[in-house]
């Protein structure tokens, strides 16, 4: 029997006012940050984070988006929603009955109200002061092998034209070839330790979702033979034959290959292949030209620290301009197509 909606919309209410001052909201496509600014008794008033604009969410507009989420079986499309009426489908969502799955592109609504879920946890929402404002005012550069090896990377990819590598000289692809290595180590570390961290973090029972993409928790089998001599026991009983069980030992037809005049091609299939390796890295000749990159942008004066600044705003502007917010006065549905 389904839930009345005056029950689900005074849970959620609850959830609304629990929510610190600072939380921020997430829409799901369009990716518009926006904070609860107040919870009244037939409305939630919320406020863009970039614009500052405040626009109200109806009760009657969240009841008919529970209502349609409750008669799609398999969730309800997000992509359905007008892109106006993005934020019910976040706000809905901090329910603990509803689930909002980013990776899907579905809202979907639990049979049993899931109370243990955890509101850090949610995609959709940030508690952390500030969001990615605060974040933006105390960046600093990470003391880690792999930034400096990417932003010299980086600048190197910048000099050359990557879609003609025929043309590029060999003494710029060694560089190349040494960063991409450098930078494919240490990121590599970097991505075990963030692994070690995640797992302490994520369970086995659902995907947890970023901006960029999302990680589930998964458990791969290895095997490795016990010592022969257990293997053999296990099966002595089976009628298995023991030779059936032994194989060649590689190291013994190794020595066996140092005494005796049998060709290699005889025992082993031979192929080969060419490759290029890292044989040595200028770490002085590295961090100088690092150097070099941040005093290029720290001289204020500099034409071509100017223009990498421009960029830079110019990007940041673009980035305002595709998260603009503009706030919907009701919620309708789009017709399924087809």
């Amino acid at each position: 029997m389904a839930i009345p909606f005056g029950a689900t919309w005074g849970t959620l209410i609850e959830r609304c006012e629990d929510l610190p001052d600072e939380a921020t909201l997430i829409t799901p496509l369009a990716s518009k940050r926006f904070r609860i600014t107040d919870v009244q008794d037939q409305r939630i008033i919320i406020e863009d984070v970039d614009s500052g604009d405040s626009q109200p969410l109806q009760r009657e507009q969240f009841a008919a988006l529970a209502e349609h989420t409750r008669e799609a079986s398999e969730g309800y499309e997000l992509e359905r929603l007008p892109p106006k009426a993005e934020p019910y489908a976040a706000v809905l969502a901090l329910h603990p009955r509803y689930v909002l799955d980013e990776r899907e592109n579905t809202l979907t609504e639990l049979d049993e109200a899931d109370e243990s879920a955890v509101l850090d946890d949610a995609p959709h929402l940030s508690m952390s002061a500030g969001a990615n404002d605060q974040q933006d005012s105390e960046r600093e550069e990470p003391e880690i092998d792999v930034y400096s090896d990417m932003l010299l990377l980086i600048d190197a990819l910048e000099r050359e034209d990557m879609s003609a590598l025929e043309s590029v000289e060999t003494p710029v692809l060694v560089n190349l070839y040494t960063l991409l290595s450098d930078v494919q180590r240490n990121a590599n570390d970097l991505r075990q330790d963030v692994t070690d961290v995640l797992l302490e973090r994520v369970g086995h029972d659902r995907p947890v979702h970023g901006q960029y993409g999302s990680i589930q928790r998964t458990t791969r089998r290895n095997r490795s033979l016990k010592d022969n001599e257990e293997v053999l026991e296990a099966f002595a009983e089976t009628g298995i034959d023991r030779e059936q069980l032994l194989g060649v030992d590689r190291s013994k037809v190794e020595e066996a290959l140092d005494v005796v005049s049998v060709p290699e091609s005889a025992v082993y299939d031979v192929s080969e292949s060419e490759y290029v390796r890292k044989a040595e890295v200028d770490e002085e000749r590295k961090e100088t030209r690092l150097q070099g990159l941040k005093d290029r942008l720290a001289v204020s004066d500099d034409p071509e620290a100017d223009a990498l600044r421009q960029e830079v705003e110019r990007l940041e502007q673009e980035i305002e301009e595709l998260t603009e917010f503009s706030p919907a006065s009701s919620f309708e549905t789009q017709p399924e197509s087809g």
